[in-house]
């Protein structure tokens, strides 16, 4: 099934935009054109060619796909600006749980795709808001597929998380396909496992036969379902959407900012009540 692109513009400031199909019931993570998630948070109005991602990484190993390299030591500050609303910039998700045990901490979770334009736009955003948050606060990418040319990246991902590079990796992936086009987008042909196990050969020294096998592995594929039955559990809808300890998925925000500034509260609220 082919994703649809949706940007929206409003006269002063643009609304985010979302990548995406609506979810089907099917997260078998073996089938190259499933359905699932994607969110209500999304796009920012620089164009893409200026916006996309850069080489700065942040993704991070982990079962789970947790992005976090070393635990940060910044400190713990007050949200700013006022406080969200339920229903309109956030709902709580029914009976929602965690991607993974919380272990103490607060978990942020962007569902997003490698193909995504807005998703793209959102990286190098999310990356920056990664960067300052306390070693309370853990931000997870989980990677869905929404038709043939999203499933071999969502497989790369889970690949060079094994390999322990998606903390150099991830913003470069993005990179790679919406800046440099030396990986292929939305709108071309599903991408050969061999061609993106290439790249990151090339990037990054890794053997590329082992790539593939990695991408290709069971673990991969139960990964993906995982991730897959999450977005659907917590009603994702397009991508990236940003999901706090399970219970909330941010709907509103008129920037990524704003989509972060809400994020800032939410984790709050979790921390208060933790």
């Amino acid at each position: 099934m082919k994703s649809r692109h949706v940007l929206m513009l409003s006269l002063l400031l643009p609304l985010l935009a979302a990548c995406g199909p609506k979810p089907s019931t099917d997260t078998t993570p073996t089938q190259e054109a499933p359905a699932a998630p994607a969110t209500d948070a999304s796009a920012t109005p620089a164009p893409e060619a200026a916006t996309a991602p850069a080489d700065t990484a942040t993704a991070a190993p982990g079962e789970s796909g947790e992005a976090s390299a070393a635990p940060n030591s910044n400190p713990v500050l007050p949200p700013q600006g006022p406080a969200p609303v339920a229903g309109t910039d956030y709902v709580v998700i029914p009976n929602g749980q965690p991607f993974a045990p919380l272990n103490g901490q607060v978990e942020v979770v962007e569902v997003f795709g490698y193909v995504c334009p807005a998703c793209a736009r959102f990286a190098p955003e999310v990356s920056s808001w990664k960067k300052k948050q306390p070693a309370d606060v853990r931000v997870t990418y989980v990677p869905v597929v929404f038709g043939p040319v999203w499933a071999p990246y969502a497989k790369a991902f889970y690949a060079a998380q094994a390999k322990g590079l998606n903390d150099r990796s991830h913003d470069a992936v993005f990179s790679a396909i919406h800046l440099q086009r030396a990986l292929p987008g939305e709108g071309q042909p599903p991408t050969d496992p061999a061609t993106i196990a290439q790249w990151y050969a090339k990037q990054y020294g890794v053997d590329a036969k082992e790539f593939v096998s990695l991408m290709n592995g069971f673990s991969t594929n139960a990964q993906i379902a995982r991730g897959m039955q999450f977005a659907k559990n917590s009603g994702v809808e397009a991508t990236p959407t940003i999901i706090v300890n399970g219970k909330y998925r941010i709907t509103g925000g008129q920037t990524y900012a704003d989509v972060l500034r809400i994020a800032d509260h939410l984790v709050a609220m979790e921390r208060a009540q933790r």
